[in-house]
Order: C-alpha cells, then sequence, then structure tokens
C-alpha cells in the first residue's frame, strides 16, 4: 500500500505519531502488536515487509487457541518508526485516544525460507499477495506459529487472524495480560501518566493533571449525583433483601468481593422527596426506632433505596450486639452506625439487575465519603477472602461476606452468589425449651438450642450462662405462649434439669469453644435474641461447600475438560441440597411468594428412560430460579404443557382465560385477526413454579415485557440444523461471532437444548421488532455468503435440501424462544445453557448440559447471558458498519 494513505489521514502539527518515512530496519523482521483506545478499544498487528509495516486491526486481539479465528481489517502500512509508538492521540484526529505496545518482537515465514532477510521478504510478500501468510512469532507474549488469511467475509480487507497448532498453543486468553512490554503501563495509565502534548508541531511534556481528593462530606451534606444506570422503575415497597448462604470455609477467588459480616440488623432503607422509611428484613418498621439513622439518611437528599447493617460499635470498633439490643429495648444511649453495602434503586431506576460491582461503585459516589458519620459505605476487597477471613476473625468479627461482583440482587431469595462466612466458634441456635431454674436465679435455668440439618431439627445443647436478670424476664415472658407439651427433638434429649418445651420459634446467638464428637455444643454462651431472626429463617438455610480458592485468573472455559452427566439415580435427578420437595412427598402444599402452591402427581415420570419426575422438574427450576427469572419476568408466556412427560402428547396453550389462578397476572393481547388472547406472564419464583406444575417441561417468554411489548430486549438468531451435525452448527455459530466482531456488535450465545444453538444481540428494549429482524436478516445473509454450501435462508425445510436454516423470523411480536437455563422436553433432560465462545467449538455437544449438571456449572461460571440484558447496541451505527460489510 505504501504511506499515502497513511499520510493522508494524519496532520503531523497536531499528532505524536512519526511521519511517513521508511525508517532504518535491522538484520531481522520485526513486529509489534499495540493496543489501541479509540473509538473502539482494539489491537493493531503489524508485521514488517519492506521497510514498512503491514497493519491489520483485530477488534477482539489475538487468540493463543487454534480454535478461534479472529477477524483482522487490513488497514493502511505504518510506518517502522510506528512500532515504538506508545501515547496518546488527541481529540480531533484520526485514531485519537490512547495506544500502548502491547507485545513485539521478531518474527521469520513458517517453513522453509531461505536464510537471509531479503530471501524471506520475499517469501512472506508472495504470500501476503495470494492471501495466506503464516509466520512464527518470538514475541514476549506471542509465540509460535500463526496464520493470516484473506476471508471472503467483509470486503477485500477482511482477513482471519489465527493461531495454529505447536507447543505454544493455549485456550488461556492471552489478552488478559494487559500491560505493555514498553513501559509495562495500562492503557488506562498511560493516559493519565505524564506525556507528550503536541502544541505547534512539537512536543511538549505535559504532566498529567491530577484530580483533587474528594473532601469527606458531612453526614448533612448533600452528596455528589451521577448519572444513574439500571432500568427505569417505579419507586418501590415493601422489599424483603437478598439472602447469603452459609458457606464452610474462606476461599480466594478474583471473581469474588469480601465485605465485613456486620452483627446487627439488617435494614432496608427507603428515601423519596426527603422521607425516610427503613424496615428490618421482615419488614417490621425501624423509621422511629432508629431516628438517629433516619435523620441522617434524609440529610443526604437523594431519592434511593439502600440496604445495609445497622450496629452499635463496642470498645474494640467490632459491632456489639448486646448494646444494639438494649438500645432497641429500652432506648439506652449508644452510637449508632448504618453501614450500606447494596443500591436498590435510585434517581428513577431499577438498579437490582446491574452486577454488584457497578451497583457499589454508584453507592460510593453518593454516600459521604471519609468513613465517618452515622451512615457509611460498607467498603470491600477482592480476590482476598482467606486473609481477610483470618483477619475479621483475629479483630473479634462475626465473619465476612463473600460476593461475586457479577451477582444481580435477587429480592427475597437466598442465593449462592452472595455466601456468608462465620466464625466457626459462634452461630445462631433455635431456642426449643428452658430447664427450671436452681438456687436463687429466677425464671428459667438454662435455654435447650436446637440446629436445623436439612429440614430436621437436631438438638444441639443447652446454655446457662451470659444472662442478665432483666434479660431472664422478658424472654420468659415471650416465651410462654410459645409452652408446648411435645418435644420438637426425636429422640428427646436427656438434661439435668425439668424441662418446658417450645414450639420453635425463637433465635438466639452464642460463642462456643467447639463441638463435641456428639455434635453438641461445648461450653455455649448466650449473647443475645435475634429479633429480626425465626426458627423458619433458620429451616431455609443451608450449608454450602467453599468454592474453589482461585490465586490466579480463572481460566476460559474452554481450558476445562468437559463436564460429563453424571448417572442419574433411580427417581430422582441428584441434588447438592435440600430440594423445594421431598422425595417422600407425593403431593404438598407450600407458600412461596406468599402465594399457596398445591403440587401434585409428584411422583410422574417426565422422561422416563431417564427416570426424572415431575419433582425433579419442579425442584430444577427452584434451584435455578434466581437465574433464570431475568429472563422470565415481565414476559407473556408460551406454555408448552406436557402433563404426562416427554413420551406423552402435548399442546401449547397461550389463552389462559379462565383457566389460571386468581393471584397469576395476565397481558391481554389482541391479534390482528380481531382474535383476543390473555396470555399469562411471570412475575417471580411462584409464577415459575405454577407454570411448572402444569407440566411446562420448558419456558418459552416472549422477546419484550408488558411495559413495552412491542419492543424486544433481544434479536435472537436461531441456528437450526437439519440433517447436520453439531460441529457443522458450531462452525456457523462462528461465523456469525466472526460477522457481528467485524461490526463491533455485543452477542451472547446459548444451546438450544434440542439440536440447535441461539445467539442474542443486546437491544435494551430501544427498537421495534421490524428493526430487530432486519438486523438478524442482515447478520444471517452474511454469515450464508461465508457458509453456502451447507446453510440456507430457505423457511421451508423441503427447500433447504438438508442445510442449517439461519432463522432471522424469531424476531417478531409474541414469537417465543426457549429461555436460557430452560429444560427441553428431549431425552438426556437437557438444559438451554449459556456459553463462553471460547466454548463455542468442535466437539462441543447439546447432551453436555442437563438437569444433572447444570445447577453446578451455573454457579461456577455465574450468568453468562446477563449482557443481554445490558443497555443494548446503538442500530444506527451497527447498520452503518453491517453496509460496509455488505460491499
Amino acid at each position: 500500500m505504501g504511506l499515502t494513505k497513511y499520510t493522508q489521514k494524519r496532520s503531523f502539527d497536531q499528532t505524536p505519531e512519526p511521519k511517513a518515512a521508511k525508517g532504518k530496519t535491522g538484520p531481522t523482521l520485526r513486529f509489534v502488536v499495540q493496543k489501541h483506545a479509540a473509538s473502539h478499544l482494539h489491537y493493531d498487528f503489524r508485521l514488517e515487509m519492506e521497510g514498512v509495516l503491514k497493519s491489520w486491526a483485530v477488534p477482539k486481539g489475538p487468540s493463543t487457541d487454534p480454535a478461534v479465528k479472529r477477524l483482522a481489517m487490513m488497514v493502511e502500512d505504518h510506518p517502522y518508526d510506528y512500532r515504538t509508538f506508545e501515547g496518546t492521540i488527541p481529540e480531533g484526529n484520526y485514531g485519537a485516544g490512547t495506544v500502548i505496545v502491547w507485545d513485539e518482537g521478531t518474527y521469520e515465514p513458517a517453513g522453509p525460507a531461505g536464510s537471509t532477510k531479503k530471501e524471506m521478504e520475499k517469501q512472506l510478500l508472495h504470500q501476503w499477495r495470494a492471501g495466506k501468510i503464516r509466520f512464527v512469532l518470538h514475541g514476549e507474549k506471542l509465540q509460535g506459529e500463526f496464520a493470516l488469511v484473506k476471508s471472503h467475509m467483509g470486503g477485500e480487507n477482511a482477513w482471519l487472524l489465527m493461531k495454529l497448532k505447536d507447543a505454544y498453543a493455549s485456550p488461556v486468553d492471552i489478552t488478559q495480560n494487559a500491560v505493555s512490554v514498553q513501559s509495562g503501563l495500562t492503557l488506562e495509565e498511560v493516559k493519565e501518566a505524564a506525556r507528550m502534548e503536541w502544541k505547534g508541531g512539537r512536543a511538549v511534556a505535559v504532566k498529567a493533571k491530577k484530580t483533587p481528593a474528594k473532601k469527606a462530606a458531612p453526614a448533612g451534606d448533600k452528596a455528589e449525583k451521577k448519572q444513574p444506570a439500571g432500568r427505569r422503575a417505579a419507586f418501590p415497597s415493601d422489599i424483603k433483601p437478598m439472602l447469603a448462604t452459609l458457606k464452610e470455609g474462606p476461599f480466594d477467588s478474583p471473581d469474588w468481593i469480601y465485605e465485613i459480616k456486620w452483627d446487627g440488623y439488617r435494614a432496608v432503607s427507603y428515601l423519596r422527596g426527603g422521607r425516610v422509611e427503613i424496615r428490618s428484613r421482615n419488614n417490621q418498621p425501624f423509621t422511629d426506632k432508629f431516628s438517629d439513622i433516619t435523620q441522617a439518611l434524609a440529610a443526604l437528599d437523594i431519592d434511593a433505596v439502600l440496604d445495609g447493617e445497622i450496629i452499635v460499635p463496642g470498645a474494640d470498633g467490632a459491632a456489639d450486639f448486646r448494646q444494639l439490643q438494649n438500645f432497641a429495648r429500652s432506648g439506652r444511649e449508644a452510637e449508632l452506625i448504618y453501614y450500606v453495602f447494596d443500591l436498590l434503586w435510585y434517581e428513577g431506576r431499577d438498579m437490582t439487575a446491574l452486577p454488584l460491582g457497578e451497583r457499589k461503585t454508584v453507592l460510593r459516589d453518593i454516600l459521604p465519603q471519609g468513613g465517618k458519620g452515622v451512615v457509611r459505605y460498607s467498603d470491600h476487597i477482592r480476590g482476598d477472602g482467606t486473609d481477610f477471613f483470618r483477619a475479621a476473625i483475629d479483630a473479634g468479627l462475626e465473619g465476612v461476606m463473600a460476593k461475586r461482583i457479577d451477582s444481580r440482587y435477587v429480592t427475597d431469595s437466598r442465593t449462592q452468589s452472595w455466601l456468608k462466612i462465620k466464625n466457626n466458634h459462634r452461630m445462631e441456635a433455635v431456642i426449643c425449651g428452658y430447664t427450671e431454674p436452681r438456687n436463687s436465679r429466677k425464671y428459667f435455668g438454662a435455654l435447650i438450642l436446637g440446629k436445623y440439618n436439612g429440614g430436621k431439627l437436631e438438638y444441639i445443647g443447652h446454655t446457662g450462662s451470659g444472662f442478665s436478670a432483666r434479660g431472664l424476664k422478658e424472654m420468659y415472658e415471650k416465651f410462654r405462649p410459645l409452652v408446648t407439651d411435645t418435644c420438637p427433638f426425636k429422640p428427646v434429649p436427656k438434661t439435668n434439669m425439668p424441662v418446658t418445651w417450645l414450639r420453635p420459634g425463637p433465635v438466639c446467638e452464642v460463642k462456643f469453644a467447639e463441638w463435641t464428637d456428639e455434635g453438641v455444643l461445648r461450653q455455649p454462651i448466650f449473647l443475645g435474641l435475634r429479633e429480626d431472626k425465626t426458627a423458619k429463617d433458620e429451616r431455609n438455610e443451608k450449608v454450602v461447600p467453599s468454592p474453589a480458592t482461585v490465586k490466579t485468573k480463572k481460566q476460559p472455559a474452554a481450558a476445562k475438560q468437559k463436564t460429563a452427566a453424571p448417572k442419574p439415580a433411580p427417581g430422582a435427578a441428584e441434588k447438592a441440597e435440600t430440594p423445594l420437595l421431598d422425595a417422600a412427598q407425593k403431593e404438598a402444599v407450600l407458600t412461596v411468594d406468599k402465594k399457596k402452591l398445591t403440587f401434585t402427581h409428584l411422583d410422574k415420570l417426565y422422561f422416563p428412560k431417564e427416570k426424572v419426575t415431575k419433582r425433579d422438574v419442579l425442584n430444577y427450576y427452584d434451584s435455578v430460579a434466581e437465574f433464570i427469572l431475568p429472563y422470565m419476568k415481565d414476559r407473556p408466556q408460551s406454555l408448552n404443557r406436557h402433563p404426562n412427560g416427554i413420551t406423552g402428547p402435548n399442546f401449547f396453550q397461550k389463552d389462559v382465560k379462565g383457566k389460571v389462578a386468581d393471584w397469576i397476572t395476565t397481558y391481554f393481547y389482541r391479534h390482528d385477526a380481531g382474535s383476543d388472547t390473555e396470555y399469562l406472564v411471570c412475575k417471580d419464583r411462584a409464577t415459575l413454579l405454577y407454570m411448572a406444575n402444569l407440566g411446562c417441561i420448558e419456558m418459552n417468554p416472549w422477546h419484550s415485557r408488558v411495559q413495552a411489548p412491542e419492543s424486544p430486549d433481544w434479536c435472537v438468531i436461531d441456528l437450526d440444523p437439519d440433517t447436520n451435525s453439531f460441529d457443522r452448527v458450531v462452525e456457523t455459530a462462528r461465523v456469525v461471532k466472526q460477522v457481528l466482531d467485524a461490526a463491533d456488535v455485543p452477542a451472547c450465545c446459548k444451546t438450544s437444548g434440542a439440536t440447535g444453538m441461539h445467539i442474542y444481540i443486546p437491544l435494551g428494549g430501544k427498537y421495534g421488532y421490524d428493526q430487530s429482524k432486519m438486523l438478524a436478516e442482515l447478520v444471517v445473509t452474511l454469515v450464508h455468503r461465508e457458509l453456502p454450501k451447507f446453510t440456507s435462508l430457505e423457511r421451508m425445510p423441503a427447500k433447504r435440501k438438508g442445510r442449517i436454516y439461519l432463522d432471522f423470523l424469531q424476531n417478531r411480536s409474541i414469537q417465543t424462544i426457549a429461555a436460557p437455563y430452560s429444560l427441553r422436553p428431549r431425552p438426556g433432560a437437557t438444559v438451554s445453557m449459556p456459553l463462553h465462545w471460547d466454548e463455542v467449538k468442535k466437539g462441543l455437544s447439546v447432551q453436555d448440559f442437563n438437569i444433572w449438571n447444570a445447577l453446578e456449572r451455573i454457579r461456577r461460571e455465574g450468568d453468562l447471558f446477563r449482557p443481554v440484558l445490558g443497555k443494548g447496541i446503538r442500530l444506527e451505527k451497527v447498520l452503518e458498519r453491517m453496509q460496509g460489510l455488505v460491499g
């Protein structure tokens, strides 16, 4: 190409980039990869040939995985001296943004290529003109054999950059190594560091401006407001907060943050128009009881819903739960602190669907700074959970909270995205009775304690120390209405004094020396009643094993061995926790989300060959509710009912008018033909289980919500094979990804759970179905142009002639498709499973993901489909870029 285009695009009196000239080269061929944060982040891959740098823009950066092909758009040649350029191109110039030297080194052609540099260049230029270059890199990050191959997709400048199989091939994402090999700095650090600014055609040293530190805002000052993220939503009320699962020990992982577990009262605060309401985790009023906190929150002058913990600090700075109880009961003077750790709603927007890291960033900015005052931000660390836990225990704290940094906030749900790791010599216990007092003590002698193990209440000992005279009387009065003749334990434990048994209800906190071999607490000491908790809360609590400690960045899923489906036990899918419905139950009546649900025929085989029952299906949907509900909530549903399992007849039911429970939400829709339909709308976990109880083995939601029924949240591309192998489906999905990468379009993929794959593009509810369909049609047209031999755009199966159907017609009003994490009524009890793109490779199978292993994978990998619910693409810009690919 020469350097003419390079010169035409730049004004060298304004940009610090080197001028166009063939620089003095060395005895070896050089390559460089520069990471470039321009209008879009990308990597510039440059190979020295004939004294210039042949250059390709690689949107996603190089990969060391031979299964991954990266789109590389060839751009103008750059000067040889450009290989050392690192700095900032000023605004208003071509390529404005920051550049670092991400990798650099020497290279040569692969295979026999002559002994001199000139001979090697001649061979490389011949390969370049032929459209396929094979070469060996000797960089600090990239090593081994690579290839650049001209692609028929995206016009004459489109190439594919790929790693070839050798000793340096690896599935690890090499782009996670983000620092410059020249300066050791990241893009952000280069941008902020002292640099050269171009003025009047010469470089002038300018030091980066320092951002003045924020001054600590007094509790009464108004915190700076920032533009909120999240979906627009009405101000909520009566929120039951998200709960954590008890975990057996600390762990380290870069995907988790760790906070102090405050020993106090959980409190959700509603701030609106200067008015404040504070409520407990069970929606009991705290506003007047903690008036100092109420006043401090009102002074913030923000509209928000906050989640946190009210504590009283002791002399050592740790929370003193007993002092907090004394304050709550009698109003004794005490210092109150409200540690806020989450933001649920802010300035007209629902924040709960955002990842935790984003919520906490906004929260930190809107709360008073400086770590003083009544209302404080509850800070965290990332990654080092084990050391943080040890430090917390050494400081006398109750324990720590571990939270996935990408977790959503799921109200009224105990999830494993949040874990509590407690001091194992301190715990909560259910009070199940009391003994008669001895000597001068009044009211009672000791409390009889229990703990739920699964659904069974087990005796764990008794405590007779730690009470005050006033406390004895107050507790005795609380216990009197709970007295019963029935012992809650089987067998009845032996005690040293006569016992008055209680219906399990009150919960207390105790500290103890150790557990005995018999499972009894040694030397337990009463610390206080947990008036914010009941035995019901304890019954629902599970203890889960520790996630594996990860000291380095988590490997992509492609690096992991494929999870084989364990052989199901006869009659039930395997479970790693206490299920919603016990194996012994044939029918059950349960209250879920304040709705009474009657579950019947639980032993009915839904998957006869696999011995999976209706009970197993209900338990599965209960276990994945927090993950599937974001893609189901507020969406009308097309009910595909299999009342007798997958081998019996099934039918689709759309109109549910007069055929469902009164509490079910419905949506009225008038079709173009004039007929009316009332669709069932999924609102919560109760609705999800209600649908499953009707025989809906799979879940089929609309692409849009009832709030905006003609504005889909995503665009769908459905790859529907005929006689094709799944490897062909995978190959097609990879080409879809290449097309989308070329247009800088984000996308998520999942197995259909049947025979194909689904690819979603986030739209953010900003466009109509016609626009969504137009985008999908444009994408599949480009894919078909690239793969004409085994793909088809024909809707009629007879016209496809056995080829993969690139279905873009899913993007229509009232159209539905299997939800992420949905079971499918197919042999093997398969699940429609979201994937890492690196997992989309030869050997992938729909059967890899099923009712037995899905939950473990989801918890390990997190919700990979979360970006689909983000703000969405800018369709106008995308279509401009797509039109460039069509030409």
